[in-house]
């Protein structure tokens, strides 16, 4: 699967011949000023929660690309208010085969009110189960034991996780939550962004090696293979 990285949490991945683009912050996010949104290509976009730089530029490209937005019921229902209706709700523990593949809303433990202060639902995280493999994006979160029950369940080839700390994990959480997980492979998100979320890149890598998996922190415009 290719993984091409837009900044903080935002991210797409190619797989079963869709794109699938995840918490667009993209306008507002200074250090993504090289990535041009209007260029940006998705069949579907999925949004985590509601905080503002996770959906800043989610309704300008469901727009722009037509791409089917997938979500909480809380964020489904302030989509149709914003005029968007291609949208498809789901809670937590529930899952639904798209054409690409089974997706799992998980738990994620944060917060989660929208930009113009409307209740954002509960947070959450993604697992997407296709042809290719599977991989989990864990939203903001803190570490959680519902993670081993991912782990029981699909075998990952990666796990996008958040790695600033303060906010979110940081990244000697990340690292014991790729062992709970059983996953070598992580990709770290939601990170320099803002003054309390930078971090030492060669530090967090060493701490994350620590536990036994590795971390990659592609460049905001950079597409990796996983």
């Amino acid at each position: 699967m290719k993984l091409s990285y837009y900044g903080h949490s935002c991210f797409a991945v190619e797989t079963s011949g869709a794109t699938l683009l995840f918490d667009p912050f993209i306008r507002p996010n200074s250090l993504a000023a090289s990535v041009e949104v209007s260029s940006i290509k998705a069949d579907y976009i999925l949004l985590s929660h509601g905080h503002f730089d996770h959906v800043a530029d989610a309704v300008e490209l469901a727009r722009l690309t037509g791409a089917t937005v997938i979500s909480n019921f809380e964020i489904y229902t302030w989509l149709g208010q914003q005029g968007i209706d291609k949208v498809h709700p789901m809670n937590h523990g529930g899952s639904f085969r798209f054409p690409f593949g089974r997706v799992k809303f998980v738990n994620a433990i944060h917060s989660s009110v929208l930009p113009d202060g409307t209740y954002g639902g509960n947070p959450g995280g993604f697992v997407i189960e296709s042809g290719d493999g599977s991989f989990y994006y864990a939203g903001d979160t803190a570490l959680t034991l519902d993670m081993q029950l991912i782990a029981e369940e699909f075998d990952l080839l990666f796990a996008v996780l958040p790695i600033g700390d303060n906010f979110t994990m940081g990244a000697n959480d990340a690292g014991r939550a790729a062992k709970l997980l059983n996953c070598k492979n992580v990709v770290g998100v939601h990170y320099d962004t803002f003054p309390p979320i930078k971090i030492d890149h060669a530090e967090a890598k060493a701490t994350v090696a620590k536990q036994g998996a590795m971390l990659h922190l592609p460049a905001i415009g950079q597409t990796i293979d996983l």
